[in-house]
């Protein structure tokens, strides 16, 4: 016949049993805790890791071919001056990533009284959406520029914003502050990033593409961003330059 043990010893042996159960408990928590801080830790290094790894392409990449590219900006600057008086280079305001506006230069491939006579074509604008401001024919684009806009020439001094940290080879084009008063909350997405040169729709049919398909195809940019999907998309920029498809 058991015995049973008096009130006292009967709590501390209640007592002793929680204090090992939640012991144990306690355990797990923290070795789930320092699981969960390790899972971060390694998703922080390595988002960091490829931040960094394309701000180096992007900076050695960009450097390398201003230093390259001296006789053919020359050459380029000599002819927009010949055709048309103005400056070379056609600076803008454009937003960039998380909202901050900068000045973006291109060669100027128009009349310097363009931004005068849009108003009389903003009817005749091309690109669905109305967001966007497209002429295929546009009056404003001299001869010299309609060659620079067909081959994307004018681009090229974008390579500038590169270096200095505004743009990035590869990203969503920089609209104009313009172009953002109208954007919808999902339009907004596209400025979550360093926005670039090239871009997926740019090397899919550029012009030729609806806005919003233009919103859709960066956001799956930014969803599935890598180094090597980077790559990819400069390698596709050189077939999409020469065919010069939805470039005007």
């Amino acid at each position: 016949m058991s015995r049973t043990p008096p009130p006292s010893t009967r709590d501390e042996l209640q007592a002793r049993e929680i204090v090992a159960r939640y012991a144990g408990v306690g355990n797990r928590m923290r070795l789930g805790r320092l699981r969960f801080h390790s899972k971060r830790a390694v998703f922080v290094l390595v988002v960091f890791g490829a931040q960094v790894l394309k701000r180096l392409v992007d900076l050695v990449f960009a450097a390398t071919a201003l230093a390259v590219l001296v006789p053919l900006f020359l050459s380029i600057a000599l002819a927009i001056r010949l055709e048309s008086p103005g400056p070379v280079f056609f600076r803008q305001k454009r937003i960039g990533a998380q909202g901050r506006p900068f000045t973006m230069i291109k060669f100027r491939s128009m009349y310097v009284d363009a931004e005068q006579r849009k108003l009389a074509l903003v009817a005749q604008n091309e690109m669905q959406g109305g967001v966007i401001f497209k002429m295929k024919r546009d009056p404003r684009v001299t001869r010299v520029g309609r060659f620079l806009r067909k081959a994307s020439i004018d681009e090229l001094p974008q390579l500038w914003n590169v270096v200095k940290g505004e743009m990035s080879l590869v990203g969503p084009r920089p609209p104009v502050p313009s172009e953002v008063a109208d954007y919808t909350l999902k339009d907004h997405r596209r400025l979550d990033v360093t926005p670039g040169i090239t871009c997926i729709w740019q090397v899919s049919g550029r012009s030729d593409i609806p806005f919003e398909q233009q919103v859709e195809l960066d956001a799956l940019y930014i969803e599935s961003q890598s180094f090597w999907g980077d790559v990819k998309l400069l390698l596709r920029t050189i077939p999409a330059v020469l065919l010069g498809r939805g470039a005007y």
